[in-house]
């Protein structure tokens, strides 16, 4: 049994017989609330239980403490959910719950004292709109290395429905021009299986070739584009969570979730990975 986590179940439940309410023991031992709540009404019969069933899923993942080790010596500041989708991945088999991988790669983190560096998170908007009304667009770029250590600058185009947040991601290796950046739509479209009323973008040079009074002057291939399909666009600023949160939030994950620490074989594998 885990002598620190039944000493601190066991202060619980000690705190609560004399009287103290949740609050007072969370601040009392410096433990989240949610723990407190969590063993508050539990009897050591259930501990000794859940404990033993702790213990049974930390030996299941100790079949992946080397790996995931050697991810978090390489990668310091990689996250446990980074390291959940590429555990996923290499190995079809992985059932572990993410609670509980999380708290198993904080205790190795613990153990070989590899602390998390710590960045800030970026605010995503939440408001809902109909079913198929809108949609988001943005694009990414980040290096990638390959096999031979040399490296590769790779290119995103992120597309994200607002109501559902079904997601389309491809990738380039050349810089998106009008044309590429139309076709990408198109795979998106097929993914997706149909198309929506309105589409988010920044006002990107991919897109627009200047601003006239106020009126947005497209490229002549992507107003040929827009005119054909028949669909509404919207423009805002970027990195405005307000309006396109969503699919920054999108970009954001492949390249840091997915991308980033990943060895670039080919594009084709590439876009296979990113889909799947």
């Amino acid at each position: 049994m885990d002598l620190k986590g039944w000493k601190m179940f066991a202060e619980i439940k000690r705190f609560k017989e004399m009287g103290l309410n949740k609050s007072q023991v969370e601040r009392k031992l410096d433990i989240n609330y949610k723990t407190v709540d969590k063993y508050w009404n539990m009897s050591h019969e259930e501990y000794v239980t859940l404990s033993q069933k702790s213990k049974s899923r930390n030996k299941k993942l100790e079949r992946y403490e080397d790996v995931i080790l050697d991810w978090l010596r390489e990668f310091n500041d990689i996250s446990a959910a980074q390291v959940n989708d590429w555990i996923k991945e290499k190995y079809n088999d992985f059932t572990i719950k993410d609670r509980t991988l999380r708290d198993f790669i904080q205790k190795l983190r613990e153990k070989h004292k590899i602390p998390k560096q710590v960045s800030s998170r970026q605010y995503e908007a939440v408001s809902e709109l109909p079913m198929g009304y809108q949609a988001q667009v943005d694009m990414g770029q980040i290096w990638m290395k390959r096999y031979d250590g040399a490296n590769i600058k790779v290119y995103c185009f992120a597309m994200v429905l607002s109501h559902s947040r079904h997601k389309f991601v491809y990738w380039s290796d050349k810089p998106l021009t009008t044309l590429t950046f139309i076709d990408m739509h198109h795979k998106a479209f097929e993914f997706f299986g149909g198309m929506p009323k309105e589409i988010v973008y920044d006002q990107d040079r991919v897109l627009t070739v200047s601003e006239n009074h106020g009126d947005i002057i497209f490229t002549e291939g992507f107003e040929i584009f827009r005119k054909a399909v028949n669909f509404k666009v919207r423009f805002c600023r970027g990195f405005d969570p307000e309006s396109k949160g969503k699919v920054e939030a999108v970009v954001k994950y492949v390249k840091i979730n997915f991308a980033r620490y990943r060895i670039f074989k080919s594009l084709a594998t590439l876009n296979d990975e990113a889909i799947k």
